[in-house]
């Protein structure tokens, strides 16, 4: 199928920020990805134009397309298939438990400008310990930027420019694989930069078990927030006792002149329950 034809024939919304998926090779290892059994239901977000909607409808029962553009709309209900079911409505006031009663699996194709709001929408934020998006959720297969495919999978052990705020929440509910680079002349209109694939496994469990979410959150947005001060520094200008600090820090023989991207989600939680003790 010439998906870039297709495409030129949409009107496409600059302000919506469309960018279709026209390579054919890309939406068959986003099915290949999603690992799709017949008896399945899965959430499709921005299907636009429908091109990886349609792949997905004949691989399973049942595709909920989730889609706000009136004209995207207007084509995904051109598509010859009694299995998709389209929801016109924003992705960020999404309720999944409207429609699905058990975790499913997620394609997303999404507004890149808009992709951190979209994940917390989706996972919830780290001190938020019941969502109940999350909680519908077994997966999701998400094309978002390649710079920030790369903060959602990094750690410690990343460079520093990658490792963040972003990293710790994903990484926290999520397993999290880099799938493939997406080069911008798979899209139509072609952005500006590549794209990555990224596959985010919901855990049953986080990643690790954390005393007090609220101090956890704030010790690490105090770290992140001022990447250029050591720790110590970064805590106690955000409000933290110095002495607390020094005395937890040595306890769990963390050097305090280190920086926060240094420290690993195991380091944040032990510095946090040590300082909630």
């Amino acid at each position: 199928m010439n998906y870039l034809d297709k495409a030129k024939k949409f009107k496409t919304k600059k302000r919506l920020g469309q960018n279709f998926l026209i390579d054919e090779k890309i939406i068959d290892k986003i099915v290949e990805t999603a690992n799709l059994s017949p008896d399945e239901i899965i959430v499709e977000i921005g299907a636009g134009a429908g091109f990886v909607t349609e792949k997905l409808a004949k691989k399973t029962k049942n595709v909920i397309a989730i889609e706000l553009d009136d004209d995207a709309v207007k084509e995904l209900q051109k598509l010859p298939y009694t299995n998709i079911n389209i929801i016109q409505q924003d992705i960020l006031k999404t309720e999944f438990s409207e429609f699905v009663e058990k975790p499913v699996k997620i394609v997303a194709n999404i507004p890149y400008y808009i992709t951190s709001p979209i994940i917390a929408r989706l996972l919830g934020e780290i001190e938020q310990p019941e969502w109940k998006n999350r909680e519908l959720i077994k997966e999701i297969i998400l094309m978002v930027q390649f710079e920030v495919a790369k903060r959602l999978v990094a750690d410690e052990k990343s460079p520093s420019k990658e490792y963040g705020l972003i990293s710790i929440l994903v990484n926290y509910w999520c397993k999290t694989e880099l799938i493939c680079k997406v080069p911008a002349k798979s899209f139509y209109p072609s952005p500006k930069v590549d794209s990555a694939l990224v596959k985010l496994t919901v855990r049953k469990n986080p990643l690790v078990e954390i005393n007090n979410l609220v101090l956890f959150k704030k010790l690490t947005k105090a770290a992140f927030g001022m990447r250029r001060k050591t720790i110590k520094n970064a805590f106690v200008k955000s409000g933290f006792d110095e002495n607390k600090i020094i005395h937890a820090l040595k306890s769990l023989n963390i050097d305090p002149d280190i920086r926060g991207e240094k420290l690993s989600i195991v380091d944040f939680k032990n510095i946090s329950d040590a300082l909630d003790k």
